[in-house]
């Protein structure tokens, strides 16, 4: 088996052995790694968009032998085949680092893998166990797939590294994609659901403050502002502030936060929030509301 470690991590760009390798895929490592460079900053989203890199690389170099620019509808439609049912040994139980220390060097780790099989929470805490003869390729994972490829390829034309998107060019996505009938199931609390937990924090908080007047806070912030929880949880890229509570000219409150794709908005205040906002201050032994220039972490 052909040493399947990554070329490239978040923090550090290694060279790759070239010589193990065929003679174009220089120049593909480094169209890969310009597209790549341009997502650092959300983790999540470079996360995914390198496993997807990754992937294709290794399926061009070793098995289509060909650069990744010359890839056409006919490869990716294999490659899709074989993203489906990848070799086992191209499949781990366990996701690992894709590079390890060893004497105080930093090496590509031969346990890592392209493909991991993952169990729901509910197999787990059943105590069962990954199998990779049970690996499964789900519907989100073939459309992240097909998106963030066809965002690979349309900048690789923008580059002019190739005149051709080979991903636009499947015309009959549903031999992979399935089309769903109706509206997905939602799965979301209820309102009597939410004031049972609300109320369960409440009651935590007051007896035990200093552990639980947070947990009160954060869960009233997701309830009373539907954020999501990258919304309200700091990044390299957004840290919320008690400044990002402000009140406008008539009086009304907003919290500006910024969310997926790093885009910013604003959010409507209730009076319950509000509410929720003075004791946790209270706590913090801050005044009541926030002032324009208040920049203490929402913690």
């Amino acid at each position: 088996m052909v040493n399947l470690a990554p070329f490239w991590s978040r923090t550090q760009n290694p060279e790759p052995s070239w010589n193990i390798l065929p003679s174009y895929s220089k120049k593909d490592y480094k169209n890969a790694l310009s597209f790549l460079i341009a997502y650092n900053g959300s983790q999540a989203t470079f996360n995914s968009y390198r496993r997807e890199v990754e992937r294709i690389l290794h399926w061009s170099w070793l098995y289509a032998n060909k650069p990744i620019t010359e890839l056409r509808r006919a490869e990716i439609e294999d490659y899709l085949k074989f993203c489906q049912n990848p070799p086992k040994t191209w499949i781990s139980v366990k996701k690992v680092p894709r590079f390890i220390i060893k004497d105080g060097s930093r090496i590509p780790n031969e346990l890592w893998r392209p493909f991991v099989v993952t169990l729901p929470k509910t197999a787990t805490k059943q105590g069962l166990l990954p199998d990779i003869s049970e690996y499964n390729l789900s519907e989100t994972a073939l459309k992240e797939i097909f998106a963030i490829l066809s965002s690979f390829y349309n900048y690789l034309i923008q580059e002019e590294q190739t005149d051709v998107n080979p991903i636009s060019l499947i015309r009959q996505k549903s031999k992979f994609l399935r089309k769903r009938q109706g509206k997905p199931k939602i799965r979301r609390l209820s309102e009597r659901q939410w004031q049972y937990v609300i109320e369960t924090a409440e009651l935590l908080a007051a007896d035990d403050p200093n552990k639980h007047e947070r947990t009160l806070f954060i869960l009233s912030t997701l309830y009373l502002m539907y954020l999501r929880i990258s919304e309200l949880a700091a990044s390299p890229r957004w840290m919320p502030a008690m400044n990002n509570f402000q009140m406008d000219h008539d009086g009304n409150w907003w919290f500006t936060t910024v969310g997926k794709g790093n885009k910013e908005r604003e959010i409507a205040v209730s009076n319950g929030m509000l509410d929720s906002l003075k004791r946790w201050r209270k706590y913090l032994g801050l005044t009541p509301l926030p002032s324009l220039t208040d920049s203490t972490p929402l913690r």
